[in-house]
């Protein structure tokens, strides 16, 4: 064992008291929880294995036309999916339950397992996965090392490193490029993506740039029929949905919209916090602000009278952005990187952020080139924002059509995600 990966095992090691007892407090079943230690795997997919990693939610639903691309191309193979989060984990059963009878039989997900070696050893030696794939920044060295020793080819796809992540990374640079030595196929999202990949210690030969797999959107006549169908029950108001907000961010949201509702007194807020642990501090901070809310886990109507809707629920974002007139994508007005933006833009729906939009800074690039993001720096500019929108609707739709072309126009990066895979794990030949 080289000493950077010898020096961050012991690290891990000696922080294991600390990770045991998170693990424990998580609301999984006991068997997830072993999942963790590489154990409790079986069943897997019979046949030869493809597996695919990804952190949470974001990355499952980004992940999915790769996923549907996967089993339509390699069909006498398996997916195994793995996740970091119990969210992500939620999200991965819906993705799975989605699929055909004759695919959903062909995928599986467990828990990745936390990075010790022997928990690394034990998942490889059980899962012997023919090709290993790792969603934007997944990089996990002695799972990498596991990869190397049992001779598995690994790819990094849609490969994503902020600069914030790579100023982290590069404090830990000889372990990082100990763990891209691993790497057969880096398939970056942008060319700085790829350069930062570079300067960590990727090989510049196993690059490559192929875009951004988060253009490659799903069809949303559902969602968008779904979304219409509750604009209509709560009665045609003025509705704008902030999803995925972040802790420090909803009082920033509230203090627009009392700025709005002075111009439209019947506009109504569907606030869609990003993560569930956070569900009841947001219903307490809107009371406690005056609001009058209405909770949609507890299946509370929106009534003339409800202020804020409060969307405590799992998986409905792309319906919840479908019903309002006017997105604006949470994690943008703290300095936390933002979300993805491209969701309400393929819905046709004009999209609001706030300046910090770090993570997702390659995919807002062309939608605010075609001028289709507007981004606020403060709560009286998204007030302003909003009443432009609501007083000028056909304004609004082009700017929704202008995201939606944006989206159509950059599709692509799945074909080249594919192709580039074909490298590592040949395309079966067609039995003639």
């Amino acid at each position: 064992m080289g000493w950077p990966r010898f020096a961050y095992s012991a690290a891990l090691y000696t922080l294991s008291p600390l990770i045991t007892w998170r693990i424990w407090r998580e609301q999984v079943p006991t068997y997830s929880r072993l999942q963790r230690l590489g154990m409790r795997l079986d069943p897997l997919p019979s046949g030869p294995t493809i597996w695919l990693h990804c952190a949470s939610v974001g990355e499952v639903r980004a992940a999915r036309p790769l996923i549907e691309g996967l089993l339509q191309r390699y069909p006498a193979h398996g997916l195994l999916m793995t996740t970091l989060t119990a969210t992500g984990a939620k999200q991965a059963l819906t993705l799975i339950n989605d699929q055909p009878d004759q695919d959903r039989a062909r995928i599986v997900h467990r828990f990745l397992p936390l990075d010790y070696p022997g928990a690394a050893k034990r998942f490889m030696a059980r899962v012997k996965p023919a090709l290993a794939l790792l969603f934007e920044t997944e990089l996990w060295p002695n799972l990498l090392h596991a990869c190397r020793r049992h001779k598995v080819p690994v790819a990094v796809v849609n490969g994503r490193l902020s600069p914030r992540a790579f100023a982290r990374y590069q404090r830990l640079r000889p372990l990082m490029a100990s763990a891209l030595a691993n790497v057969s196929w880096l398939a970056a999202k942008s060319s700085a993506d790829a350069e930062r990949f570079n300067r960590l210690g990727c090989c510049v030969d196993a690059t490559s740039v192929v875009g951004s797999l988060k253009f490659e959107m799903p069809s949303h006549d559902r969602e968008l029929e779904e979304g219409e169908r509750l604009h209509h029950e709560w009665g045609g108001r003025p509705v704008w949905v902030a999803g995925s907000t972040r802790d420090g961010e909803e009082t920033l949201l509230l203090e627009a919209h009392r700025q709005l509702v002075t111009r439209y007194p019947e506009a109504l807020l569907v606030v869609v916090p990003r993560h569930p642990k956070r569900f009841d501090e947001v219903a307490r901070l809107c009371r406690d602000e005056g609001w009058s809310l209405s909770r949609r886990s507890q299946q509370q109507p929106v009534t003339p009278h409800t202020d804020v809707y409060l969307a405590d629920t799992l998986g409905e974002l792309s319906v919840l952005y479908a019903a309002g007139s006017v997105a604006y994508v949470g994690g943008s007005l703290v300095p936390l990187g933002g979300h993805n933006v491209l969701e309400p833009a393929a819905l046709g729906r004009p999209v609001i952020t706030g300046p910090f939009l770090d993570n997702f800074a390659d995919v807002a690039e062309p939608l605010l080139a075609a001028g289709a993001l507007t981004q606020v720096d403060s709560p009286t500019a998204l007030a302003e924002a909003l009443v432009c929108h609501f007083d000028d609707p056909a304004a609004a739709q082009r700017q929704g059509q202008a995201g939606y072309e944006v989206i159509k126009a950059q599709a692509g990066a799945l074909t080249r995600t594919l192709d580039g895979l074909t490298r590592l794990l040949p395309q079966p030949r067609s039995v003639v």
